[in-house]
Formats: C-alpha cells, sequence, structure tokens
C-alpha cells in the first residue's frame, strides 16, 4: 500500500482516478472477520456519494465505503503475465469473434451486433470494441430494439482483467439493470508443446461436422443455423476419436487456425471414457495440423466452475488472460434459444 515518508498509510485516490486500477486497504468492521483490513485490487468504477466501486479481474464489483480508506493508490493497468504467448485482449477479441461467426451481424459504431438464431451467447450478443457512435442509453435502447426484431433477448459481452478490458461498461450496465449471466475465462498458451502431448492415434480430422461428430456434440437439436456457426472461421477443422461402438464417438473436438491463433473449442469425451487421455490425444492431432497451417500460439474458453478442464489445461501450459461475461437486459422475455456461452 501507499507508504508516506513518515512511515504512514496515504489515500493517494481520488473520483478523478475512476477507470484506473487501483490498490486499496479498507479497515473492516469489527463483527465483519476477525482481519483488522481488507485489501482490493480492481479498476474503480465509481466513487459516487462516499462509496467506491471496484471490479476486480474476475469482474466481481465490490462496494468499499470512503469512510473506511485507510490507504490507496493507483497500480499499472495490468500485471505482467508470466508465461504464453503476449497478446492484447482486442487482439484476442476479435480472432474469438472470427472463429465464431453469427449468420447475421450489423454494426452500431464499432459496436458489432451479432445474431445466430439463439444459439450461443457468443454469436448472439453485442462485442462492444469501441464507441457506439452514441451515448450509452441510446446506443442500448438500439441494441434492444435489433433484438427485439429478431425476438431475442439483448446480450453484451464485455470482459475484465487485462488492459483494454470494459470493467467501466459493465459497470454502468449493472447500474442500468442489465443482469450478469455467465462468466468465462479466455486462456492462452503456447501451441508446440500441445502437439508434443499425444501421438494422437485412431484421431481422424476432417473439414465438416459430420453425423458422428454431431452425435457427440453436447447441444441438443443442432440445427441449421448451428451448424453454419460449427463451420465458421479462417480454417476451421474437426476431430473425431470413434468409438468400440456404433453411435457417438469415443471423443470431438474444433480447431480453429487464423494467423499465428489456433483456437480449441468443443472438446468432448464419452462419460466412460474420460480420464485416458482422449481429450489430450484431440487436442494433439489438432495442434499439430494448426502447426502446419504456421500456427504458434493457442487459445480458448473455459468456463470459471469447471474444474476438471481448468485443471487439464493447466497442465497444458494454459493460463488465463482475461474473463468475460453476458449481461442480459432488464426482464427481457426474447427466445431462449441455446444459451450457453
Amino acid at each position: 500500500m501507499e507508504i508516506s515518508a513518515a512511515g504512514r498509510l496515504e489515500v493517494r485516490i481520488t473520483a478523478a482516478d475512476v477507470g484506473k486500477r487501483v490498490s486499496v486497504r479498507r479497515l473492516n468492521e469489527p463483527s465483519d472477520t476477525a482481519e483488522k483490513f481488507t485489501d482490493t485490487v480492481g479498476v474503480l468504477t465509481s466513487w459516487n456519494n462516499g462509496v467506491l466501486l471496484i471490479t476486480r479481474k474476475s469482474g466481481e464489483s465490490v462496494r468499499v465505503a470512503e469512510s473506511s480508506l485507510v490507504a490507496g493508490k493507483v497500480v499499472p493497468a495490468a500485471p505482467a503475465r508470466r508465461r504464453g504467448p503476449s497478446a492484447s485482449y482486442e487482439e484476442l477479441a476479435r480472432v474469438a469473434a472470427r472463429a465464431w461467426r453469427p449468420v447475421e451481424s450489423e454494426w452500431l459504431g464499432a459496436w458489432e451486433l451479432r445474431a445466430a438464431a439463439g444459439f450461443t451467447r457468443r454469436a448472439n450478443s453485442v462485442l462492444p470494441l469501441g464507441d457506439p457512435g452514441l451515448p450509452l442509453d441510446e446506443a442500448l435502447a438500439a441494441v434492444r430494439r435489433w433484438y427485439g426484431e429478431r425476438g431475442l433477448p439483448a446480450y453484451v459481452q464485455t470482459a475484465t482483467g487485462a488492459e483494454g478490458t470494459q470493467e467501466l461498461l459493465g459497470a454502468e450496465l449493472e447500474r442500468r439493470g442489465w443482469v450478469r449471466e455467465v462468466t468465462a475465462e479466455v486462456w492462452t498458451g503456447a501451441l508446440a508443446p500441445v502437439a508434443d502431448l499425444a501421438e494422437g492415434t485412431g484421431v481422424v480430422l476432417s473439414r465438416e461436422a459430420d453425423e458422428a461428430w454431431l452425435a457427440r456434440y453436447g447441444r441438443k437439436g443442432v440445427s441449421d443455423v448451428a451448424l453454419r456457426v460449427l463451420a465458421s472461421g479462417p480454417s476451421v477443422w474437426f476431430a473425431t476419436v470413434p468409438g468400440a461402438k456404433a453411435g457417438a464417438p469415443a471423443a470431438i473436438g474444433r480447431c480453429v487456425v487464423d494467423g499465428r491463433w489456433a483456437s480449441f473449442a468443443a472438446v468432448e469425451v464419452d462419460p466412460e471414457q474420460r480420464r485416458r487421455g482422449l481429450a489430450t490425444a484431440v487436442m494433439a492431432a489438432l495442434a499439430r495440423r494448426a502447426l502446419d497451417e504456421g500456427a504458434s500460439a493457442a487459445w480458448l474458453q473455459v468456463e470459471t466452475d469447471n474444474a476438471a478442464a481448468r485443471a487439464l489445461y493447466a497442465g497444458m501450459g494454459f493460463a488465463a488472460h482475461h474473463a468475460y461475461h453476458h449481461y442480459r437486459e432488464p426482464a427481457s422475455t426474447g427466445a431462449a434459444g441455446d444459451r450457453s456461452p
């Protein structure tokens, strides 16, 4: 914390620092905890009526009474990442958007409005990478009209935890009653080590998601729209490990190669055949194909409560880069569709 030359803790932040990353220490109430102080690090998203709102890397909002502050300072915009490929939030957001395209999109300034008949939030949400060209309330009204015309609830995708992410926008959405439904993380890692993990024996690669692949894919009633989204991207590959019996494969996966990046998604294994290295084999085979096409870095998305997947990817050398969140419009009544992230 900030300490003066006299050795005293000092508060060196003001309301003028809204939008900056800060570290604060507050004095706890005697009944709150056994600890005397609590430290919070995150982006200062507001300072109104004697209350600070700080958004942590995870997207969690913390309220801190100004009267309880004992120290505070502005800290670097984002901590240095110790491993994995270097990448900005905007670069990853654009690569991720190209790997999972909607069937319809429209621009509102620098915001992309995306729709795909409700198949996943990623393909049915606004990607706000810049200024919408309108005051926020007018922009959100336009967003709600656009999705309402398509019978869909309006969603806005925001991110937290890296330089250039959208903590301020998320806080403004929450103030307007938008509801955060799902939080996931984007993880990055080097591609070559993934390719070296397994031989990938028995993994079949294809440019199309055939009936066998779809039989293992964890979505109900895959529509023509869903197939269009799955097939979208600069260079798309589908991996299949045939099962011992007729029917769904033992394991599947999807990879999109886009310049230096390879994305992994839809890695799914028959529950009866888990812990046999099939997910690793699928990813290794896809990684080798991506290396052949010139990629060197990898990214994937994992939900915060998927402990098994997180352990698997951490063992492969992946690490969290930033978190992203989908905010649903207040009291939306649009079609449900497939609401996975």
